[in-house]
């Protein structure tokens, strides 16, 4: 495991502003995708949406992947690995939408994160990912702030939460997602990363496929409206192939702890757009949990950019 670990040693240092830079930008991409995925969803069962949303990710990555790569067969073993961080993915996608069955967003919300955490331990297990107190004080500290945002200031909300069996679901989704980032850093033999997130998205097909088999989704009833195409098509290429590849890329240089990290910016970011978006200032409660996220963000992300120490 140790020589897994230092694979990553040997690549050409890159510039911290590049690498955190591409992760905020990756971070700003999924924030948007909460709301358009709220304004689509009623029109299509979520499962066929995100299988028809990878599906149409991997047919416009493939003229680029195939024009600067090739697009070969790369073999049995290289698909097994593809498949095994896709199973991630897919899984988390499909525990989410089955939990939501049973339980509400502000659940899955609080048990969100939890994934950065569960992430660095899976990092210590898998790669020997050395992450120092100060660094899991402060992805302790992060998980507290977004749990603020999430609850506007008012925690007597988290103590009152009553748990049921789809947020079970949901964590186990959880623990598959907390895989996907050391997956990537564990799994990856030096192709390009826009070969590895291509036959990502391409396993993920066939597992959401296979899970849409075993769930069939409700049938569509009339045409879909263009803005849900809209929706799908600004989905797969912004919030699926660009932070495919970003997260995927930087995993490499900054680690899966900290790249997973940039999750806990997701709820400011939120609050943010709805702010763009309706004109709405937040209440300083909130901007509360914002002061505490990004001083514990900075103790999470400093240091070697290529080593992750």
């Amino acid at each position: 495991m140790g020589n897994r670990a230092g694979r990553g040693a040997d690549r050409p240092a890159l510039p911290p502003w590049l690498l955190h830079g591409s992760m905020l930008v990756s971070a700003m991409l999924v924030s948007t995708s909460f709301p358009v995925g709220k304004a689509i969803t009623p029109f299509m069962d979520p499962v066929l949406l995100t299988l028809i949303r990878f599906c149409l990710a991997a047919l416009l990555f493939a003229p680029y992947v195939g024009r600067r790569f090739g697009l070969a067969n790369p073999g049995l073993a290289a698909l097994g690995r593809y498949s095994l961080v896709s199973v991630a993915l897919v899984g988390f996608f499909w525990l989410m939408f089955l939990s939501l069955r049973y339980t509400n967003s502000l659940h899955t919300g609080v048990l969100f994160t939890m994934v950065p955490g569960i992430s660095g331990i899976y990092s210590w297990f898998l790669l020997r990912e050395r992450l120092g107190l100060w660094r899991i004080l402060a992805l302790l500290l992060a998980m507290v702030g977004a749990l603020w945002v999430i609850f506007a200031g008012d925690m007597e909300q988290l103590r009152a939460l009553q748990f049921n069996r789809g947020d079970l679901l949901f964590f186990g989704g959880c623990l598959l997602m907390a895989l996907y980032t050391p997956l990537i850093k564990l799994l990856h033999r030096g192709e390009p990363m826009a070969v590895m997130t291509f036959w990502i998205l391409v396993t993920g097909c066939g597992w959401l496929l296979l899970f849409t088999l075993l769930n069939p989704p409700a049938p569509l009833f009339g045409p879909v409206p263009t803005r849900v195409w809209a929706g799908i098509a600004y989905l797969a290429v912004f919030t699926t192939i660009i932070t495919f590849f970003i997260s995927q890329w930087a995993t490499l240089h900054l680690g899966p702890t900290r790249v997973m990290a940039y999750s806990y910016l997701y709820p400011p970011l939120i609050v943010f757009i709805d702010w763009c978006l309706s004109g709405a200032l937040p209440d300083l409660r909130t901007l509360a949990g914002v002061l505490i996220i990004l001083p514990a963000m900075y103790v999470v992300q400093r240091g070697n950019a290529s080593t992750g120490r």
